[in-house]
């Protein structure tokens, strides 16, 4: 009786399923590690990280093992971060092999979204400034292949040019009606900066390559895309420098997901036609009761013959199909 109590029950994930359905993901969401990172400026940082790790399952396989998934993440982590920091996309490389190799699974995909500070100075007084942007890792991995991701989230600020066009219109109307001649109009409007609504906007940028490349590049990418940055800290004349600034370069919501993808093709000229490009941005209205988003994704080959060509691409290639392989 004794052995028989101490004996393992069976491997019930290894059962047949009731409905015999593969599923596309299997895993764990939301697990919490505190990881090192290596910083753009050399140093490394100890920050917070949530880890997402999923794997293809067979139609004859009831489950994962998922509690195995956190001591997987233990193990991978412990060989690589503790010896030595990292980039974040290494990271979720290094993690979905040894979840492949461990777990005997045919493909394992991993993200990982770690939220990192960054010292700046605002633009006028000089004042140190902490700002905190998103680094993104994900990876997918077979037995034979690894495809990474290297992404960033970073928030700025849009300012609206329809509005802004209406405004001008109208103070165009009124310059006029009080006597001013027609030059000095357009002097003046090009002089003085001209109300609109503002929108607080998050831009985010992917780039999936085999090569290296540095986050803090990308980031720069997508606060250059909207129309101005944000600051934690400002002084009276930062934010008349931010407030001027973003009236000065208005952009939709779409100006920025084009102007980041077009940023990216030319900072980053050594990419492959194969490699993948995401871009997305939402900005959050000021005057209505929604918020607004644009974002495109394909191929670095669909996005330069667009351009050279001014033909449309006959197709986008998403995320998951680049992941895919």
């Amino acid at each position: 009786m004794t052995e028989a109590r101490s004996a393992l029950p069976p491997d019930v994930q290894a059962d047949a399923p009731e409905v015999g359905l593969a599923l596309s993901r299997a895993g764990v969401t939301g697990v919490t590690k505190a990881i090192r990172i290596l910083g753009g400026d050399g140093v490394e940082r100890l920050i917070h990280a949530e880890i997402e790790c999923t794997v293809d399952l067979d139609r004859g396989q009831k489950g994962v093992h998922m509690s195995r998934f956190p001591e997987l993440f233990e193990e991978a982590i412990e060989e690589v971060v503790l010896t030595e920091a990292l980039l974040v996309e290494t990271l979720a490389d290094h993690i979905a092999r040894h979840i492949v190799h461990r777990q005997e699974a045919l493909r394992a995909e991993v993200k990982i979204v770690a939220r990192y500070p960054v010292e700046r100075r605002t633009p006028v007084t000089g004042l140190a400034t902490q700002e905190v942007f998103t680094l993104i890792g994900i990876a997918t991995a077979t037995e034979r292949a690894v495809r990474r991701i290297v992404g960033v989230e970073a928030t700025g600020i849009n300012a609206c040019p329809c509005a802004q066009g209406l405004v001008r219109s109208l103070a165009s109307e009124r310059l006029l009606e009080a006597g001013f001649e027609g030059a000095d109009v357009e002097r003046i409007l090009e002089l003085v900066p001209l109300a609109t609504h503002n929108q607080r906007g998050r831009g985010t940028l992917y780039v999936g390559s085999e090569r290296p490349l540095n986050a803090f590049d990308l980031l720069r990418i997508v606060e250059d895309s909207m129309s101005a940055p944000i600051y934690e800290l400002l002084k009276r004349p930062d934010e008349l420098y931010v407030v001027e600034q973003a009236h000065l370069h208005p952009r939709f919501v779409e100006d920025s997901v084009r102007v980041s993808l077009g940023s990216a093709l030319e900072s980053l000229p050594e990419l492959d036609d194969g490699d993948f490009l995401f871009a997305r941005q939402v900005n959050l209205e000021t005057i209505h009761d929604h918020d607004v988003l644009a974002e495109r994704h394909g191929t670095v080959g669909e996005l330069r013959a667009e351009l050279a060509t001014g033909v449309p691409a006959e197709r986008h290639t998403t995320l998951a199909e680049w992941l895919g392989g």
